[in-house]
């Protein structure tokens, strides 16, 4: 689906980092492919929050510079195929968000599915995988930390959101717990415990592929998109969310877990 002069379905930033922390950003982009046109709806709907995570990345490779942490960002909107569903449910090509109707994703059939997930999806999750295999064998036998930046709206369906940040988890809260208890130490942040969100095998991929699935510590975290949508927000929150990365990783140290 993507032509010579297209970039490529995912970017690796900082690949020899030495952090055992592997950062990943699944909504980075609202960039579209050629392929898909429009896919019906405005650019003002595509840049807005049903398009990418807004804020998520640049607060990524932030987190990246400053821990010397791999990075793995998605390079296509969520719009054409979501890097963070599993491909068999239908929010994995979604007919409508945010009430957007989107008319290049309806009807589409098994075919022009499953080339969305060739040329986009699995590409993305392929780089992940080799990412966090090629960290576990530079820093054996101590295991790499998996952490998704994510971001969210501050008013969905007319209710407000009121949590300033989010830790989501599945089966396993290891790491989303010391999140949390370093987080509440702030008394004007409201910070959510599976809140907006909470991790499924049927709402996300991500942790339960590459952290449930593997046991390794994960998290990931979901900022208010009005916190990270000026440059001295993305700052603060890069410099907040990292010097806690760094805490965590000074408590444990040389744990192989």
């Amino acid at each position: 689906m993507l032509l010579s002069h297209e970039p490529p379905p995912f970017e690796i930033v900082c690949p020899e980092g030495g952090s055992r922390i592997v950062l990943v950003c699944d909504h980075a982009s609202h960039r579209l492919p050629e392929a898909v046109g429009t896919l019906g709806i405005s650019q003002a709907d595509l840049v807005s929050h049903i398009g990418w995570d807004i804020g998520a990345a640049r607060v990524a490779r932030l987190l990246s510079e400053s821990l010397n942490a791999p990075l793995v960002l998605s390079g296509y909107s969520r719009l054409v195929v979501d890097c963070n569903r599993p491909t068999h449910v239908p929010s994995a090509f979604p007919e409508t968000s945010g009430g957007v109707t989107v008319p290049g994703n309806q009807a589409l059939t098994v075919e022009q599915k499953q080339l969305r997930v060739n040329t986009f999806h699995t590409p993305y999750h392929q780089a992940i995988e080799r990412t966090l295999v090629e960290q576990a064998k530079r820093l054996a036998p101590v295991k790499p930390i998996l952490l998704a930046v994510h971001s969210f709206t501050p008013e969905l369906l007319g209710q407000k959101r009121p949590w300033n940040i989010g830790l989501l988890y599945g089966s396993d809260g290891r790491l989303a717990h010391r999140f949390l208890a370093k987080l509440q130490r702030d008394p004007l942040l409201t910070v959510g415990d599976n809140l907006p969100y909470h991790v499924s095998e049927t709402t996300d991929y991500t942790i339960p592929v590459h952290g449930i699935q593997k046991g390794i510590l994960h998290t990931a975290l979901e900022i208010r998109q009005n916190g990270i949508d000026t440059d001295a927000g993305v700052i603060e929150w890069a410099a907040r969310i990292g010097g806690i990365c760094k805490e965590i990783l000074n408590e444990l140290g040389k744990n192989a877990d």
